[in-house]
């Protein structure tokens, strides 16, 4: 018998017993009925991500949560990222739009952007093998709809050793396989803001040991912030066929993501008061909770592309991925207590991330005279007067903007994990002996095509505009300032193409013996990196090929092609983690785990921390985590809980564009995890918290930081859920809630805390058909979750850039299930 099969088997045989015992109590006092233990938390329930054995909840010795469908509309997401505000212990930074979310795990930081020490899995293997390419966030190419059965994730433990370049956790989305014959058909539409879109699957056997289940989504919409136009659009289709043999099963499967969707920067924020206590308002005429800089006055860029060439790119593309997915799993029981799994994922992914950035926001005649000099004035493109500066649009400012432009022209990967188990039963233990291999590639082609324009700061319909210095010489080309981003020193023009292969032995060893599981695992991790990175020169171009020179054309930043730099570097670690489980009881279980593991550093490094050669000091190439964490799960007649205390070290190298600061850091975490239910009759209570305690213990570069406070890091975080049911109506509400934070690590400003209520509503209309209604942010609540400034001026009114969560928007869903 396999050990996940014993494991299941023990537990039931216990609770068995124990009910066995309850029930001739029971015989013997009526009065007093046995108890039924509440199973809210789903502790029975068998974990299949990053764990070493296949068990329960209960007997497991790692942190881990899973949501059904039904709990991921329940949270009222726009977004994938916003399921992920709802699993305990992971911070997530959700409003950049569909994708590009910065993610974070027990304090592990997010130094700058994505989530570097986390993966996004698709049914067991990575999205992107590295969490933080750099506009390249694994989220962007992952999309929620109804093929999800449930999503999986585990926080620390033993995801340093079962999966690669992820020692804080795995989030894994698993999708139906049609073991569960049904589909249905849903159409949501926005009450309150533009947009439609429909989502359907369908699953079930189609023979003898065959199974297969096929769904997707399309929508079209402006986004949940103004835009007046259609800057959403797409959507993506997947299928799987699988056959059940008598020893186990093999299944294919198929994705095609083709979307588009607005991605928003940092917006100018209204912010007075001090830095200990802010008080955060929208600027006039425009709102921190429901518009951005994005307007269909400025749709179109026009540049030169990474081979030196004109090329024309659609700031309706968004955040663009394409992806085509193929993969296969199986798995099969041999003889002698011996199986063999393996799975395979191969990508071919692509696209485009646009959008425009804030360098700085000021008052639009300050800015002027920055460009241009004393007497320098602003128009409006075609030619017009803007009027009174300090007028302008209400409020009296321009920006100028770094056109985030970034062609992706190869993300493929491949991905592929073979495993060989040999299970031992002895009496009344089991041993689960793993010798597996992981092998991976990842490519990192693109070019950063970054422009600069100059544009008004208004909420809806903004505009670009023109420079103009004192003698009435024309310094912009239709908003446009530069082929390049001069402010930051033309940093951002570059073209890579970079290979990252990975080959990962690892071996690991599960004891269950009555009431105590134990495990071991190993790991090393091999990589290499080869290609080459290509930085920018300055050149005077005609870049419109008009025959003559504008002001812009007269510096541009172009691919410095005869000068590519070589990327040539090797790294190598150990992972390895120790875990032990013991059932006090049926209902109550204790463990512990200690764990270290690596997250090898790739396009980052190539900001400044290549050499001549290609190569890398041995410290940049991989950071490492150490973590320790204990913990108790237990279930009574209406209540569970599962709570977990952690610790964790974690080395740090990293590179943040849009600050141009490189980091070299240790930071240390120490906190509380928590997650419970509480049921009573149609009434259900569920939530999570997590208390952290993080601290910069160590900074090479800025040492003035060393004891603060991680930037955005809160000191408690959570969620709370009541809902209520009856007769097939349901009604509830989503809470998400921080604590304050620091914008930034000099821990001057702070960003308050907030809490967000998300409201859900289900009714039954007839057999099958249902509407439900929900509702994000009800409440308008204004929640900053980052911000590029670190401090403000005490007592006046400051203009900050910073993201906020968005306002209240609303849906109707109409769905027939079947």
């Amino acid at each position: 018998m396999r050990a996940s099969a014993m494991g299941a088997a023990l537990a039931a045989f216990s609770l068995s017993m124990v009910h066995a015992q309850e029930n001739q109590v029971a015989q013997a006092a009526p009065q007093a009925e046995a108890p039924v233990p509440s199973d809210d938390l789903q502790l029975e329930e068998i974990v299949v991500t990053a764990v070493v054995s296949q068990t329960s909840k209960m007997r497991s010795s790692v942190s881990v949560s899973a949501l059904s469908a039904d709990d991921l509309l329940q949270s009222a997401p726009r977004s994938t990222a916003e399921i992920f505000r709802n699993i305990p212990g992971v911070r997530s930074e959700s409003t950049g739009g569909e994708g590009n979310a910065n993610i974070a795990v027990r304090g592990l930081p997010v130094a700058a952007g994505g989530a570097k020490f986390l993966q996004l899995h698709e049914d067991g293997l990575p999205v992107m093998e590295f969490g933080d390419i750099a506009f390249g966030n694994a989220d962007i190419f992952l999309r929620a709809d109804s093929n999800v059965a449930r999503v999986e994730a585990i926080r620390g433990g033993s995801a340093s050793t079962l999966a690669s370049n992820s020692p804080g956790g795995v989030i894994n989305f698993i999708s139906k396989t049609g073991d569960r014959e049904g589909g249905s058909f849903a159409l949501t539409r926005g009450l309150d803001y533009d947009t439609t879109r429909g989502d359907f699957e369908f699953g079930g056997a189609i023979g003898d040991n065959w199974t297969a289940h096929i769904g997707g989504f399309y929508r079209e919409g402006e986004g949940v912030r103004n835009a007046d136009y259609n800057a959403e659009s797409g959507g993506q289709i997947k299928a799987n066929l699988t056959r059940k043999f008598e020893n186990g099963y093999a299944r294919v499967y198929f994705k095609y993501l083709n979307d588009r969707a607005i991605s928003y920067a940092p917006q100018p924020t209204l912010v007075s008061g001090t830095n200990s206590d802010p008080k955060i308002r929208s600027v006039p005429n425009f709102s921190l909770l429901t518009d951005s800089l994005h307007t269909p006055n400025f749709l179109t860029n026009v540049g030169l592309d990474g081979d030196n060439n004109v090329r024309t790119s659609s700031l309706k593309d968004g955040m663009h991925p394409v992806s085509t997915v193929v993969g296969g799993e199986f798995r099969f029981d041999l003889a002698d207590g011996w199986a063999v799994a393996n799975k395979l994922r191969v990508a071919d992914t692509s696209g485009r991330f646009i959008t425009p950035f804030p360098q700085e926001v000021m008052g639009a005649q300050a800015l002027a005279a920055a460009i241009g000099g004393t007497g320098a004035t602003l128009r409006y493109t075609d030619g017009s007067s803007i009027g009174t500066p300090s007028a302008l649009n209400g409020n009296g400012l321009a920006t100028r903007i770094a056109l985030f432009d970034v062609e992706i022209n190869d993300f493929s990967n491949l991905a592929n994990d073979l495993k060989l188990t040999k299970s031992i039963v002895s009496g009344d233990s089991t041993i689960d002996l793993t010798a597996g291999y992981y092998k991976a590639r990842q490519n990192i082609e693109m070019d950063w095509l970054w422009n600069t324009y100059v544009m008004d700061v208004k909420g809806r319909d903004g505009h670009l505009l023109d420079v103009y210095n004192a003698v009435g010489q024309k310094l912009t080309s239709n908003g446009l300032l530069a082929y390049g981003v001069p402010l930051w020193g033309n940093c951002c023009t570059r073209r890579y193409d970079a290979q990252y292969d990975i080959d990962a032995p690892y071996v690991s060893a599960a004891w269950e013996m009555g009431e105590w599981n134990l495990d071991a695992s190993l790991r090393r991790d091999e990589g290499k990196a080869r290609g080459h990175y290509i930085a920018s020169r300055q050149a005077q171009v005609d870049v419109n090929r008009d025959g003559a020179i504008s002001v812009p054309e007269q510096s541009v930043s172009v691919i410095d092609s005869a000068n590519p730099q070589p990327v040539n570097y090797d790294w190598g670690y150990w992972s390895w983690s120790v875990g032990a489980n013991y059932m006090i009881d049926p209902d109550l279980a204790a463990f512990a785990r200690v764990s270290q593991g690596g997250r090898a550093n790739a396009d980052r490094l190539l900001f400044g921390r290549l050499r001549a050669d290609g190569s890398v000091a041995k410290q940049d190439a991989v950071d490492m985590v150490d973590q320790y964490e204990a913990g108790v799960k237990w279930r009574g007649e209406d209540v569970s809980v599962f709570a977990t205390a952690f610790y964790a070290k974690t080395q740090e190298q990293n590179f943040e564009a849009t600050s141009q600061r490189f980091f070299d850091r240790t930071y240390t975490a120490k906190g509380i995890e928590l997650e419970a239910t509480y049921r009573y009759e149609g009434f259900l209570l569920s939530g999570g918290a997590t208390w952290t305690d993080a601290e910069i213990s160590k900074d090479a570069l800025t040492p003035a930081v060393k004891g603060n406070t991680p930037r955005r890091q809160a000191k408690l975080i959570y969620q709370l859920t009541p809902s209520y049911s009856y007769e097939g109506y349901t009604l509830g509400a989503n809470i998400i809630g921080t604590t304050k934070s620091y914008a930034q690590d000099n821990n001057e400003l702070v960003m308050p805390g907030y809490a967000q209520v998300n409201l859900f509503a289900d009714a039954a209309i007839t057999d099958g058909l249902s509407l439900s209604i929900n509702v994000n942010n009800l409440f308008n609540a204004k929640g900053l979750t980052e911000a590029e400034e670190g401090s403000i001026t005490n007592g006046i009114d400051n203009i900050i850039r910073a993201r906020s969560i968005n306002g209240r928007t609303s849906t109707a869903t109409l769905k027939y299930s079947f």
